[in-house]
């Protein structure tokens, strides 16, 4: 008996055809994606500006990084999208986690009604010439706060959210108003300690839209003092206009370095988020 067991456990780990196929699949897509990061990395040190395919730097320097540091131009922008991707983040967190919240609660009048009306609203929308005019009658025109308030609300992370809290068990909800707690005593004692892969998940998502969002400024905001770093990294790569610095580089590898830099933040905050963003990556997809 203990043989066959041992033979059982013997074949359930063996590799097969199909999991070598599945690992150079995977390894494949994996190199897809790595390889014009790193690429666009290595031209980054570059000090001869290249536009063949080159995997390791030449000469490598730390001239275009020390260019991007030393232009004084980019401080604002930079600081700009720090400034509106923490605030936009915050405030779509909270109204999509109070939304997903007040939409889950099956007693809810008119639940229904609303939750068709927000999954309208992502199928359809009143075009870009309402959206400015209602922009500017929120005086949001050549005003940064547009990032904030444009991204504050999104209908899809608000179904995710409440498709999550819909996925904790209803006893202890029941338990908590046995004991007396509120609604909203609920909300932040037992949702929000339970949701926290949902909410490093979605963050993110919101962090990510706002940081890497140029269009908005690029059809709402002329004013420079108002622009965020996308944008300017945009005229900085597209319309090529390379800042004077001290620094003798080329303006490939000046383009190169801004992108790394554009990059960078979340490239070192993804792994303080990754096994929270794991988690949550299958929010509201499997049902109990």
């Amino acid at each position: 008996m203990a043989k066959n067991k041992e033979y059982v456990a013997g074949r359930k780990h063996k590799t097969g055809v199909f999991d070598i196929v599945n690992y150079l699949v995977f390894i494949i897509i994996g190199l897809i994606i790595l390889i014009p990061i790193w690429k666009v990395v290595s031209d980054s040190f570059n000090s001869v500006g290249v536009y063949k395919f080159q995997l390791w730097p030449k000469k490598p320097t730390l001239d275009g990084y020390k260019a991007i540091i030393s232009t004084s131009k980019l401080y604002r922008p930079f600081v700009n999208s720090v400034v509106t991707t923490i605030l936009g983040t915050l405030l779509g967190l909270v109204m999509s986690t109070l939304g997903g919240y007040v939409l889950s609660q099956y007693d809810m009048p008119g639940r229904n009604g609303m939750a068709y009306f927000l999954l309208f609203t992502m199928i359809f929308s009143g075009g870009m010439i309402p959206e400015y005019l209602v922009m500017k009658q929120l005086h949001l025109v050549n005003n940064m706060w547009i990032l904030v308030i444009k991204h504050g609300m999104n209908v899809y992370n608000l179904v995710l959210m409440r498709n999550f809290f819909e996925g904790i068990p209803g006893s202890l909800f029941e338990a908590a108003k046995i004991d007396g707690c509120s609604p909203m005593g609920i909300f932040f004692r037992i949702v929000l300690p339970l949701s926290k892969a949902a909410l490093a998940s979605i963050g993110l998502m919101f962090a990510v839209t706002v940081w890497n969002d140029y269009s908005t400024v690029q059809i709402y905001i002329t004013n420079r003092d108002q622009v965020n770093f996308q944008y300017i990294l945009r005229v900085l790569v597209m319309d090529g206009d390379t800042p004077v610095t001290q620094y003798s580089v080329s303006q490939n590898t000046l383009f190169y370095s801004a992108i790394v830099c554009a990059i960078l933040p979340f490239m070192a905050l993804y792994p303080f988020l990754q096994k929270y963003f794991v988690k949550g990556v299958n929010i509201g997809a499997v049902k109990e």
